[in-house]
């Protein structure tokens, strides 16, 4: 017997099943597209360096382009303390104090952002990757003339940072 729907139970049979599974499909289709791309402005390079070297490497580019590294976050070092063993990763996170300055002068929510970070893993070439998001990327959803502004400052940086770091022969692996 179908469902009757009654003015207390809110129900409504579907007029078209077929046509709401087509959706579901889309959007499913649509969400795991955004995932395998990644946000807009990332940037990823396959190196022909092993992991802890470009680590490294990245850590000295970041001193040479006078910046700083304020943090470091890395799962394979917490998981190795437990004696678990995951490819190498590390998230340097770079800023510096007067860009950090004109930020939070141009927007308080942006603060979040900062610092700014680079991600640094080991991949199944036995060589690693590095991968960030262009400043711009990072601070456009803030909509501010004055923030994009800084970020169009810090996209060169970030960017010679990286190039520096990856070394010559390093690939494009991903642009979205």
């Amino acid at each position: 017997m179908p469902h009757r729907t009654t003015k207390h139970d809110g129900y409504r049979p579907p007029r078209h099943p077929v046509r709401g599974l087509v959706g579901l499909f889309l959007a499913s289709a649509a969400i795991g597209a955004q995932a395998a791309i990644g946000y807009p402005g990332t940037h990823t390079d396959q190196t022909r360096y092993r992991y802890p070297v470009l680590l490294a490497r990245l850590i000295a580019s970041v001193k040479a382009h006078h910046m700083a590294v304020v943090a470091k976050a890395s799962a394979s070092r917490g998981a190795a303390a437990r004696g678990v063993k995951i490819p190498g990763n590390a998230v340097i996170m770079v800023f510096r104090n007067d860009f950090a300055v004109t930020m939070l002068k141009d927007s308080v929510a942006a603060g979040i952002e900062a610092p700014l970070r680079i991600y640094v893993t080991a991949n199944g070439h036995g060589t690693a990757d590095i991968t960030y998001r262009t400043p711009s990327a990072v601070f456009a959803p803030y909509h501010n003339p004055a923030l994009n502004r800084l970020a169009h400052t810090l996209d060169p940086i970030f960017a010679a940072i990286v190039r520096s770091a990856a070394g010559p022969g390093a690939k494009p692996a991903h642009l979205s």
